[in-house]
């Protein structure tokens, strides 16, 4: 499944890379946001069940969205703003 974008197309493009595969974002997307509509798909294990997860409650309560980033180490995604050139791999 892949996040669609239905608004707000216009914004800044920047660029991410997630496990050295370049990820195109727009400006003012988190981390979660710019992974999922770049097609990134799960990002880590659910700490419970252990099964693939990309983030569940986009709010920073769920802990299924850490990830680390060059920088400023270890981060939920969904909390996180996406900055041009961000260097971000999963757990």
């Amino acid at each position: 499944m892949r996040l669609k974008r239905l608004r707000d197309l216009d914004r800044p493009q920047i660029n991410l890379t997630l496990d050295s595969t370049p990820v195109q974002a727009l400006t003012g997307d988190t981390v979660l946001t710019a992974l999922l509509a770049g097609g990134a798909g799960a990002l880590s294990p659910n700490i419970f069940a252990q099964e693939p997860r990309a983030g569940f409650c986009h709010m920073a309560a769920c802990q299924d969205c850490w990830v680390m980033v060059e920088g400023l180490g270890r981060v939920r995604a969904c909390a996180t703003q996406a900055a041009d050139g961000m260097v971000v791999r999963r757990l």
